[in-house]
């Protein structure tokens, strides 16, 4: 059946109808494991098992399992099955993304920039000469944090050219002469 491969394929372990577990059910994170769950529910409403043993089995609620039974009631296993994201087509395919992360790692100076600093209008400039696709501060923000995973980092606010052994003798010698000065 085409879910058995789907469900080796992911990896996902589960408990058996008996209730014996093997390693706890992973969360939703990805709609293949999401998927994985719909068929491992499909398995075991041919077992006869009732929705509250199966979404403690599956590691769901109840109720959603009532919903996958009714969809899988009136039409079969390919009800279940994963459908495509409703909504526009992302602007960038996974390959665009993933030349954006390369030119991206190479750093705002090996793109012109003066700072190696990053901000959401240079990396739409970068976003730009890459793939030519052109993209809102939304979207790049969307692009940064969603697909690439990473998250805002504040530079520190100290030069660059900052001598912490002249500011540690400033401290020991000058800062007492001034305060006793007060």
């Amino acid at each position: 059946m085409w879910w058995r491969c789907w469900w080796e394929a992911v990896g996902v372990s589960y408990r058996s109808s008996s209730g014996v577990s093997g390693s706890p059910v992973p969360p939703l994170k990805r709609p293949e494991l999401a998927e994985a769950r719909r068929v491992h529910a499909v398995e075991l409403f041919g077992q006869g098992c009732s929705n509250a043993e199966i979404a403690g089995m599956v590691g769901v609620h109840a109720e959603s399992v009532r919903r996958w039974r009714r969809a899988w009631e009136n039409g079969g296993a390919q009800a279940l099955r994963r459908r495509p994201a409703p909504g526009r087509r992302p602007k960038l395919d996974d390959a665009q993304v993933e030349q954006v992360r390369a030119a991206l790692e190479r750093g705002a100076q090996a793109h012109g920039f003066e700072a190696d600093l990053w901000t959401l209008e240079r990396v739409g400039l970068v976003v730009e000469r890459v793939t030519g696709a052109s993209l809102s501060r939304a979207s790049v923000w969307r692009l940064l944090t969603g697909r690439l995973g990473w998250s805002l980092q504040r530079p520190e606010r100290r030069a660059v050219e900052r001598d912490e052994s002249e500011i540690a003798r400033w401290i020991a010698h000058e800062w007492p002469r001034i305060k006793k000065g007060r």
